[in-house]
């Protein structure tokens, strides 16, 4: 795996995480934001030909 992919895969495992957080504390504002994120690394990830799992790597 060459740094870009395992880069990419590492802020998505962050991301979900924050987004979990977020969630869980009523936050939505923050939800709104990292899912936002979240979405653009998946749309990166998809360009780029990096495979991501239902639930993030």
């Amino acid at each position: 795996m060459d740094a870009f992919t395992a880069g990419l895969l590492q802020r998505i495992k962050t991301t979900e995480s924050d987004l979990t957080r977020a969630r869980n504390e009523g936050d939505d504002f923050l939800v709104e934001v990292e899912q936002g994120e979240l979405d653009d690394l998946r749309r990166l990830a998809a360009e780029h030909g990096v495979e991501v799992g239902l639930s993030g790597v």
